[in-house]
């Protein structure tokens, strides 16, 4: 491996690898590796333009936390993670279809019972949440479990919500044996995806805006059926046509029904105007193997 030239390094790297158990891993690294290679010599990449890349990326590292994912946020706005969710959840058009799961994912979240006040007393429009799990078929998948995400008022999750350590606008509920499940929150805003970092700088440079529309997140699991990660946009929100994550699909824009105080269904459960989101949500079997 002496003398190695522009035509010859990739070979070479190639060949190191050689030796790789993992037959998956194997093909993983030899396509990483000649696409990269390609790539370099396609922009005939300068010394100083791969010094500047190391150190996005390292940045990019440095500021990863328990409650902060950049490089998701990257994967996010470059596409990748859409594209990888793509790829792997092809779902016909009547099933509930993906979307990303985002930053702001906690696993230490509260279970909640049906009907609950998950927004922690945050303030904000009250929000009713009606929703059932359905199978293709209609039929009512009881005892699923439902994890619900959303930021609050001014587009910011219970992470960013100054001197708040306990979750807020999150939870676990289980549907009923109709499939059914509900809770009470507050309406959730439009948000810039975080700008003060590596991320921030990346869709500065390139002339994007950082506001992700409106969206309450939800992942569903239930025995015997695949795992869905949504979530449900405003059908007036004016950012649905220009999501930094690319999350946005048409499946997924809903209806927020704005109602006055004392009107609609809900009307004697709260004394202020309010906001009421029905959804029914269809889960895939598992794929036998």
């Amino acid at each position: 491996m002496r003398d190695l030239t522009e035509d010859t390094i990739t070979e070479a790297v190639i060949a190191t690898m050689r030796d790789t158990k993992d037959a998956r891993l194997a093909e993983i690294l030899d396509s990483l590796v000649r696409h990269i290679h390609s790539f370099v010599r396609e922009v005939g990449l300068t010394e100083e333009e791969w010094v500047r890349g190391v150190d996005f990326l390292t940045r990019t590292g440095q500021l990863c936390t328990p409650t902060r994912q950049e490089f998701i946020l990257l994967s996010d706005v470059l596409g990748i993670t859409m594209l990888v969710d793509a790829l792997n959840n092809k779902r016909p058009a009547e099933a509930t279809q993906n979307s990303v799961l985002g930053p702001f994912f906690r696993d230490d979240r509260p279970e909640h019972s049906d009907g609950a006040d998950i927004s922690e007393g945050l303030p904000g429009t009250p929000l009713f949440f009606e929703g059932q799990v359905v199978d293709r078929e209609g039929t009512p998948v009881g005892g699923a479990a439902v994890d619900i995400w959303h930021s609050d008022a001014e587009g910011h999750y219970d992470v960013d919500v100054p001197d708040r350590t306990d979750p807020a606008m999150r939870g676990l509920i289980r549907t009923d044996q109709g499939g059914r499940f509900s809770f009470r929150s507050i309406r959730p805003a439009s948000y810039p995806i975080p700008g003060d970092g590596t991320v921030g700088a990346f869709m500065s440079a390139t002339g994007r805006s950082l506001m992700r529309p409106a969206h309450v997140h939800l992942m569903i699991e239930a025995d015997g059926f695949q795992r869905v990660t949504t979530m449900l946009f405003p059908s007036d929100d004016l950012y649905l046509d220009a999501d930094p994550v690319f999350g946005v699909k048409q499946s997924l824009v809903a209806t927020y029904d704005d109602h006055a105080a004392g009107a609609g269904p809900c009307g004697g459960r709260t004394d202020e105007a309010y906001t009421l989101l029905r959804h029914t949500f269809v889960l895939e079997p598992l794929v036998a193997h």
